[in-house]
This record gives C-alpha cells, structure tokens and sequence, in this order.
C-alpha cells in the first residue's frame, strides 16, 4: 500500500504509511538541502585527500607505474568518494549522511520506511550524472534539478523521483510541541466552547506566545497578550469568567482545541481499527486521548496567583513563581518513530 503525504503549506504534513498510520513530518526544502550538501563536499574533499595519500603509497612501492594505473586508482577514488560515500552512508546510517545528520535531515521511503541499498545507489548515481558534480551537462542539469527541488511539493530532486525517497527533517524544535494544560477552574466553562472560528495560525501564533512569554518583557507581553486574547474572544463563544487572568484563558482555549482534536483522531482511528483490523497499531488507552476536563464546581473559589507571568515547568518552579499553566515539553526525536499521542 503506497503513502500519501498531504503538505498544504508545503514545508509540512502529514503522511499516511502503508500501514495507515498517520505521521506528521517536516519536508526539507532547499536551504536545509544546500547546508548538508555543503557539509557532505567538506567530508568528501577530506575522503579524497586521504585516498590520494594512499594511491601515492601504493605507486611509491609497485615495481612498474603507468596511466593505466594511474587512471585506474583515480576511477576508483572518484567512484568511493562520489558514490560510495553517501551510499553507505545512507545505508547503514539511516539515510543520513554526515551533512545531514548535522542538519537534522534524512531520507527515508515515500511510505516513510527506511532506504535500502538500492535506494540509496539509485539517489547517488542519479546525483553524480544529473546533480552533482553532474557529468552530464552541469549547468543545465543544476538549473533542472533546483527547479525540481522547488516545484515539487514534497522538495524531490531528480535523484528522489527515480530511487522513490524524499527527505524530511529528523529533527523538531521542542518549542513547537508546548501545550498548555487546562486549567482545572475553567475546565467546565472550556466545555462549552464554540471553537469553530478558531483558525490554526492564530492557534499556533497562541501557543508560541504561551510557551515563550516568560522571556518577554513588559509591557510588550502585556499587550501582545491582549491583542491574541481579543482575537480569540472575537471568535470563540461564550466569554471566559470574570477576573480570569489572560494567560489563563489562552491556556484554556488552547488546552480544549488540543482535547477535542485528540478525541477526533481516537474516533478515525477507532473507525479504521474497525474497517480494518489487520491495520490496527498498538496505542494507549483510548482513555488518555478522549479523557473529559474534570470541572470544577461552580460556587467553587478560586484565587489566581498574584503575579504577572506564570513560570513554565521546563525552567523548574520556584517558591516565587510556581508552575500555574501545566505546559509540558515534548519528546525531541525522530518524526517518523511510531507513537501515540501524548
């Protein structure tokens, strides 16, 4: 069963394995693409250094030097340097060379599965002909394959289209990934949301705000903190409770859109797991996905904390500035490893 990635904003999405498990990824594009490739010619000269120390001790010592020889030994160091290289590298590295390891890139299959030999072999060849250092008409073949890069959704070159792989970012700022926890005094009044109006972008543009506060200053925090709670209270219904604080009710919004979300994906999942039950992967219990905010009564009082700024739990609490939002820091590793939500 072939993949499917779905990349509207065309640097991420989510792709659909052969096994039908949804996997959200980040595609590389050119510039990540150009730093590792710059980091893999750095290794590469060094590699073709060192084969040329060699091939200067093995002529010192043969009995008879020609062209023949010579020639042969230069072959065989372009062929380890250009192919060999990110081949074995690719294979028995993950899909990831030395470039792209240190940029966070790796190749993988258009189903999201490891490369074998052969892909790698196939994205190597394809490169060195086409690509680079391409043989075969350098200038025209770099302009059609940045022009590839470009117009494809996914950011395939040439080499990527014949062996079947893309590339995607094996890495994820762990910023991205803080989700505020709801508050448990707004929890049933978070129930009755209508959040229909609420977008992604303010959504991301929300949680960014939550997650990086603390090291805004004043009174820049204050009035970005109004200007996103304004837009959320021109789109959601009904308003929050008097004397709620605003990082608060930012929290609550966003802690309620991410339980909602989390419910729906468990009742596709559920439908699938029923259509298909060979397809089904192990998860957690459908619990701890669909679980309902624990209200709080509502004569029940409730003091806010008196200062400003409610400190994140990732920097550690303190007596002064204990941890009042529930915001929890992801796992920072690989896109493609099989998981269920958090």
């Amino acid at each position: 069963m072939s993949a499917q990635v779905h990349a509207p904003s065309g640097a991420a999405g989510v792709l659909v394995s052969g096994e039908a498990v949804e996997v959200e990824v980040r595609v590389a594009r050119v510039g990540s693409r150009v730093l590792a490739l710059l980091v893999d010619i750095a290794v590469q000269l060094m590699l073709a250094v060192a084969l040329l120390v060699i091939a200067a001790m093995v002529l010192s010592t043969a009995p008879v030097v020609d062209a023949a020889l010579e020639g042969a030994l230069f072959t065989l160091g372009a062929v380890l340097v250009l192919v060999g290289y990110p081949t074995l590298c690719e294979t028995f590295n993950g899909g990831r060379t030395v470039g792209k390891l240190a940029v966070g890139l790796r190749v993988v299959r258009d189903d999201g599965g490891p490369v074998r030999f052969r892909h790698a072999l196939t994205r190597s060849l394809v490169g060195v002909a086409v690509e680079w250092p391409g043989l075969v008409l350098p200038l025209v073949t770099w302009v059609a394959s940045l022009a590839t890069m470009l117009a494809n959704p996914r950011g395939k070159r040439l080499g990527d289209l014949a062996a079947g792989t893309m590339v995607i970012h094996d890495r994820t700022p762990a910023a991205w990934g803080w989700v505020p926890g709801m508050p448990p005094p707004l929890a049933g009044w978070a129930s009755t949301l209508d959040l229909t109006g609420l977008d992604d972008d303010l959504a991301l543009a929300v949680r960014h705000f939550l997650a990086r506060g603390h090291g805004l200053s004043e009174p820049e925090r204050s009035r970005l903190g109004q200007s996103l709670a304004a837009e959320i209270l021109a789109r959601t219904t009904p308003p929050p409770p008097p004397g709620v604080p605003g990082w608060a009710y930012l929290a609550a919004v966003l802690a309620e859109r991410h339980r909602r979300a989390a419910h729906r994906l468990a009742r596709a999942r559920a439908a699938t797991a029923a259509l298909w039950p060979g397809l089904a992967v192990p998860s957690r219990p459908a619990t701890l996905l669909t679980r309902p905010p624990v209200p709080v009564p509502p004569g029940a009082p409730h003091e806010w904390p008196s200062h400003a700024w409610p400190r994140p739990p990732w920097l550690g609490p303190t007596a002064e500035q204990p941890d009042w939002t529930g915001m929890r820091r992801p796992p920072v590793a690989s896109t493609l490893r099989q998981a269920t939500p958090d």
